[in-house]
């Protein structure tokens, strides 16, 4: 039997969407993806809120700055289905993806550390070709070679097999463009950076670059905070 969500105050679409600055349709569709609980009816079929559906939908839009709009939506739909586990399971995969990018970021740090000023030669100890170094990175060779067309790397040549050489400062640059990538960076902004990488003592952009990532990363931690905050305080108003 459906839980009965009615309670003294009767709220109408429209009210929830006024103070969110979103449609009624918006909110018609919330309930339908399951963000919101099943609204009862009135006797001409309109559906009638209650503050528990006011709280949900504030839950969710505290939920999507942290973890995103499709996570978001399957944590309260798992929370208005009683599967309450299976919601604290997506909560932990988020955190757990945000402990990544932090381990990620420095990383990248840990590599901007130990940059070397001059490229190594092309021929010298540490060579390798595309295949491995894309499966060194975990990424395919086609994805190597679309870096390459945008100027992320600067492989040579065998000058027998024609094949691409990626020496040390490459696989570095390689590993770079790879982690900010992770990072959310697209490639037109990584080729500046990974260039002044290349030049000796041009750091700064790449130090910004990361100063804003750190950023991005302690606003989501935030955001995630306020999250729990607010679905905490719905989990307590469903009982």
């Amino acid at each position: 039997m459906r839980r009965n969500l009615q309670s003294s105050e009767r709220l109408r679409p429209v009210d929830l969407a006024r103070g969110h600055g979103l449609s009624t349709q918006a909110v018609r569709n919330y309930e339908e993806a399951g963000i919101l609980p099943p609204a009862d009816r009135t006797d001409h079929g309109y559906r009638t809120y209650t503050p528990l559906h006011a709280q949900a939908l504030r839950a969710f839009l505290a939920l999507i700055p942290g973890h995103g709009h499709q996570a978001a939506t399957s944590i309260m739909r798992a929370v208005n289905e009683g599967a309450t586990d299976e919601a604290f399971r997506l909560i932990d995969e988020s955190h757990a993806q945000l402990l990544d990018d932090r381990r990620t970021l420095q990383a990248v740090e840990s590599a901007l550390r130990d940059l070397e000023p001059e490229p190594a030669e092309a021929s010298g100890p540490g060579s390798t070709f595309i295949g491995p170094l894309a499966e060194q990175l975990g990424i395919r060779p086609a994805t190597l070679r679309k870096w390459e067309r945008a100027g992320l790397v600067r492989p040579g040549r065998d000058p027998l097999t024609g094949y691409r050489v990626y020496d040390e400062t490459d696989a570095r640059d390689a590993r770079l463009a790879h982690q900010l990538r992770r990072g959310g960076y697209l490639l037109e902004q990584i080729a500046p950076l990974i260039a002044q990488v290349r030049a000796a003592g041009g750091l700064e952009p790449l130090e910004a670059a990361l100063g804003d990532w750190r950023g991005r990363l302690s606003a989501r931690g935030r955001a995630m905070l306020n999250g729990a905050a607010e679905l905490e305080g719905y989990l307590r108003k469903r009982g």
